[in-house]
């Protein structure tokens, strides 16, 4: 049977998890520097332990006041002090409620910077290996950041964007420009079909660009989520296509 992660961004102070997480197979929590604290991610791995979702690190930059999304100029060493810092902070909660660290997923501006920037992917990938090796990188699909931690031997994951759009390129629709985000359910069912159907995706100058998604995401702040993620679950199934994790 044909299968597909689904992930989504959790503990960010939404306060709509208990909603989410039924309908995901893998979650990503912030990890203090960009959103939530000790409290806040204990009760994200509860939740993620009680549903059986894989559990993920969502770290970002220092940057709480912008959400992650403030693009930072560090060096490789510092990049890899903060990354290795919220890994570690998840990690312990993790441990502690007997569960397992799943994969790690950068977040806003420092995922964004990676796909572009080779020097920061590496330095990325550097942190995720030397911290575990075992962990999978969830990456944008094609870009820098997944060669990166491909070439530091890392499992890599492609993942794809359900509710973003894509430039031709292959890149992500900057959220500072009009229609970065999709706000209709049709649309979006019908990129995430096209996408595991086609493995393609239809770029906003209406070019078709391959795609290759692993897991496909849904963020967890939209306005959306839970309705998205509901309407995600319903076409899969009547797909015949299975929401799992990556083994």
């Amino acid at each position: 049977m044909m299968h597909i992660d689904i992930n989504c961004d959790i503990g960010e102070g939404i306060g709509n998890e208990e909603l989410l997480v039924p309908f995901i197979s893998s979650a990503n929590i912030a990890c203090g520097f960009h959103a939530s604290d000790e409290n806040e991610m204990k009760r994200m791995v509860a939740l993620c332990l009680q549903y059986g979702v894989a559990i993920g690190a969502h770290p970002s930059f220092p940057d709480r006041e912008n959400f992650g999304r403030a693009a930072m100029n560090l060096t490789a060493q510092k990049i890899q002090q903060l990354i290795k810092e919220q890994l570690k902070a998840l990690n312990k909660i993790v441990l502690a409620a007997g569960g397992r660290m799943h994969h790690v997923k950068p977040h806003g501006a420092l995922y964004n910077m990676a796909a572009k920037d080779t020097l920061l992917a590496m330095s990325v990938a550097e942190a995720v290996k030397d911290f575990d090796d075992s962990l999978i990188y969830y990456g944008l699909s094609g870009s820098v950041m997944i060669d990166e931690a491909v070439e530091s031997g890392l499992r890599i994951a492609h993942e794809a964007f359900a509710d973003r759009t894509y430039q031709p390129d292959g890149s992500l629709t900057p959220r500072t420009y009009p229609g970065s985000l999709i706000t209709d359910a049709g649309q979006v069912i019908a990129q995430v079909m096209q996408m595991i159907d086609k493995k393609m995706v239809t770029a906003t100058n209406g070019e078709h660009i391959s795609i290759q998604a692993d897991t496909i995401c849904i963020h967890g702040d939209g306005s959306n989520a839970v309705e998205f993620l509901k309407k995600i679950n319903d076409s899969l199934l009547a797909g015949g296509i299975l929401i799992k994790k990556i083994e």
